[in-house]
């Protein structure tokens, strides 16, 4: 699949079919993700893959009740690992850069899943500690997302977006930025 196809065809997941993800496909996400850039190449973050059933329903309810959670068949939790990142950073390695880690990351993991076949959602919406409690992590990792993985049982409608205008700006902030539209043919050739 293109690179950009694969961008256009990732939506956010909430409704799953009741199929297992091959193991194959979980490594290969994994692998993805462990390619990400990073701080200082630190990689601070740890991944942890939730298949198990009573897991993923703890998880769904530490994601406050979100039932989607549980009927992923797949949820991968990303923790940041601020001291890991502070070590050569400081404070800011610790409250920025191992966030941003884990955020890329868990972003790999997404496009990664999506040129698979497989539909993802991002989970921001959660209790921190409950989170590391159902995934057994220590209080120095930080929760910053949890990303469903499964097979989509939906077609969601494609979401509006802002104008490139809108968005960016060109040399400074509150110059837009003079966007002229690509057809898709140009970006595949």
């Amino acid at each position: 699949m293109e690179f950009f196809d694969v961008l256009a065809r990732r939506h956010s997941i909430r409704r799953y079919l009741p199929k297992k993800v091959e193991e194959e496909k979980i490594n290969l996400i994994l692998e993805a993700v462990n390619t990400c850039p990073t701080a200082g190449n630190l990689q601070a973050y740890h991944v942890v893959v939730v298949r198990d059933e009573e897991r993923r329903r703890r998880l769904a309810r530490a994601c406050y009740n979100q039932e989607f959670v549980y009927e992923a068949p797949v949820s991968m939790v990303f923790l940041a690992d601020p001291m890991r990142s502070a070590r050569r950073y400081g404070r800011r390695g610790m409250v920025l850069y191992s966030i941003q880690d884990a955020t890329i990351a868990a972003t790999y993991a997404m496009l990664s899943a999506t040129a698979l076949d497989l539909g993802t959602c991002w989970v921001g919406a959660f209790d921190d500690d409950k989170v590391r409690e159902v995934v057994g992590a220590s209080s120095d990792l930080v929760p910053v997302a949890v990303i469903t993985i499964g097979y989509p049982a939906e077609r969601p409608e494609i979401t509006e977006r802002r104008k490139i205008s809108e968005m960016a700006n060109m040399e400074v902030f509150g110059r837009p930025f003079p966007h002229k539209e690509v057809k898709k043919e140009l970006i595949r050739s």
